[in-house]
Formats: structure tokens, C-alpha cells, sequence
């Protein structure tokens, strides 16, 4: 088992700057937790915490049953991949990838089966011989998971490991990190702030904010039932539509059956459809302001009742509207989701 626990963990800075706020999560054995969240919410100094490069404040972290808070890094047997790869210039593949073992004493053979399996595993065994100047950044990527690959480590920490690389990489690499973890079957961290990419790598997706998790969950749990206003605006591309409407209603919106009192209403652009639905319906009228067209859908932007909040409809294939003009456009109530404006948190 290799499994981690985090239990009311803290992270405070000198001046009193708490950057962790007790955090307390399970991960389980051979999971893949992916932290989410905008930049400086604590999660990378969570992912830090975990791996020993900092301190933990308060509350406990255990792996695999064993509190290492007063561990060392290097004795935690955990694997590292970072954002910059990390590797020695002067080194070959063969020898950034054995590194780590030969500094462990493993014998000779064992080394050289580790690196080359694993060579294998991630489709760079012809570039063993060179260094890592002559690779590309997808390339050194790879070679960095495999150093931390032949350690076998219990537990892989990923740091952003995908920020430096280009959209078309970033997507294939997304996958081979997927499939990889999938087939090692060891429980992995991974850190990132594009919720497009935890929403496809999670197992268990964690959102953080401001020190804090806001919702942990499978992702598409989190995505059909955010339980915060910072979770439905966070999770979702485009995001959903979050408009605040106050207990006399809005102008342009017709809300057949809603929470008493004023409350934040979030619909996903689509899920709201310009032709009529049933009776029980959300009903907007907006100015369409902007076309966005990506394909296979368009985007249409335009403020409710043509002055109002900004919404986002979402239609398939080609799209004829023009900037100025008034659609109307309609949402199950099934698919509505409402928040207390005070508290950020959903009523159900």
C-alpha cells in the first residue's frame, strides 16, 4: 500500500503568511489526485510539503501508513518531476536516468535493466547516447519521468510538468502520462492550474483556494455538482454562467422556479438551448456582443436583455448570428444550479 494522508496540514511563512490553511485529504493507493486551482492558492507548496522541500507548519502527512513530517526528502522514497526537467547538461540520457540509482549503490545490472525498461516504456531508447541539448522539450520531459521511473518510488509528485511545452505537446504528453500512471498502477500528485488538464488526468480531483480546498471529488462529479461559486467558475471551458439575481428577479430572465430569496444562478453555456425546452425552463434573452467560432461549436457572448450580465450560449457547427443581435435561448430546470450569494456555497 502507498497510499497518502494529509491531515490538518499547514503551511505558514515567517511574517505570520499562512499559505496552507489545514488541509486534510486521503489519496488512495494507486490513485492519481490532481491539485487545481489559480496561482498562489497553495498548491504547489502542499505538493512540496508532501515531498519534504518544505516544512509543514502543522497536522501530519503520512505515506504509506508512516508520518514522515521529520523525514527527509530523499528518505521518503518519492519521485520528483518538475516543470524544468531538471536534467544534467553534461550527462547522457542513459546517465540523468541512472543517476539516482548509482548514488544508491544499486548493482550495475539492475541499473542498466531499470533504465533501458523504462527507455522503452516511454519511447526513448534511441536517444540514450545524447544529451539533452539534442532533445526537444517533449523529449526531455520524458527523460525526467523516466529517472523518476527507474527509482520505483511509492508515491510520484508532478510539479506543472507540462507548462514549458506547446499546446499540440502538451495534449499528447497529457495522454502518455495517463496511460503511464494507468500501467505503473503508483499513486500520483500531479500539480497544474489548467483545469482542462486536471478534468482529464484526475482520479481524484482536488480545487484549491486560497490555502484551501474548496471540493475534492471525481472530476465530473465536481463538474455536474460544483458546491461552491468559486468551484462552478473555476471548473469548465468555457465556464459556466454565474449571474447574480436578486429576489424581484432580472430583466431579460424568466425563472419559472428558483430559491426564495436572492441567489447566485449557474447555467453552462450548453446547456442553454435557443429553441424552447418544456415547461419548467430558464429563459434569457440576450445581445449577442461576440461570435466565437472553434469548429465544431460556436460561442455566442452578449449581455441579458442587451445591457445586463454577460452570458455565453453555447451552439453546434457553423453559426449565422451576427454581433447585435437578440436571441433567446432556454435551459431544463434540471440543469440549473443555485448558490447562497453570501455564503458562495450551493443550495440544493
Amino acid at each position: 500500500m502507498s497510499d497518502v494522508r494529509l491531515d490538518a496540514v499547514r503551511k505558514v511563512y515567517p511574517g505570520g503568511v499562512e499559505a496552507v490553511k489545514g488541509v486534510s485529504l486521503e489519496i488512495a493507493d494507486g490513485q492519481f489526485c490532481v491539485l487545481v486551482g489559480p496561482s498562489g492558492c497553495g498548491k504547489s507548496t502542499l505538493l512540496r510539503m508532501v515531498a519534504g522541500l518544505e516544512t509543514i507548519s502543522g497536522g501530519t502527512c503520512a505515506i504509506d501508513g508512516k508520518v514522515v513530517n521529520e523525514i527527509e526528502p530523499a528518505e521518503r522514497d518519492i519521485a520528483m518531476v518538475f516543470q524544468n526537467y531538471a536534467l544534467y547538461p553534461h550527462m547522457s540520457v542513459y546517465d540523468n536516468m541512472a543517476y539516482g540509482l548509482r548514488n544508491r549503490g544499486t548493482p550495475k545490472d539492475e541499473i542498466d535493466a531499470r533504465v533501458k525498461e523504462a527507455a522503452r516504456i516511454l519511447e526513448v531508447e534511441p536517444f540514450l547516447a545524447r544529451k539533452p541539448k539534442a532533445l526537444s522539450g517533449g523529449q526531455r520531459q520524458r527523460v525526467a519521468m523516466g529517472r523518476a521511473i527507474v527509482r520505483k518510488p511509492k508515491v510520484f509528485l508532478f510539479d506543472e510538468p507540462l507548462s514549458n511545452l506547446d499546446a499540440k505537446l502538451r495534449i499528447q504528453m497529457r495522454v502518455e502520462i495517463k496511460k503511464l500512471q494507468r500501467a505503473l498502477k503508483t499513486t500520483s500528485i500531479y500539480v497544474t492550474h489548467d483545469q482542462l488538464e486536471a478534468m482529464t488526468l484526475a482520479d481524484q480531483l482536488v480545487v484549491m483556494n486560497k490555502g484551501q480546498v474548496e471540493q475534492a471529488g471525481a472530476p465530473l462529479d465536481l463538474y455536474e455538482k460544483p458546491q461552491t461559486i468559486f468551484v462552478a467558475g473555476f471548473i469548465g471551458a468555457p465556464p459556466m454562467n454565474l449571474v447574480t439575481v436578486p429576489e424581484a428577479g432580472l430583466p431579460g430572465l424568466t425563472l419559472i422556479e428558483r430559491p426564495a430569496g436572492p441567489v447566485v444562478l449557474g447555467i453552462r453555456p450548453e446547456h442553454l438551448h435557443e429553441q424552447p425546452m418544456g415547461p419548467d425552463t430558464l429563459t434569457v434573452e440576450i445581445v449577442v456582443s461576440a461570435v466565437e467560432a472553434v469548429g465544431a461549436e460556436t460561442y455566442l457572448y452578449g449581455a441579458l436583455h442587451g445591457h445586463g450580465p454577460e452570458l455565453i450560449v453555447r451552439v453546434p457547427g457553423r453559426a449565422t448570428h451576427a454581433p447585435g443581435q437578440r436571441i433567446r435561448a432556454c435551459a431544463e430546470a434540471s440543469q440549473l444550479h443555485f448558490f447562497n450569494p453570501q455564503t458562495g456555497r450551493r443550495i440544493d
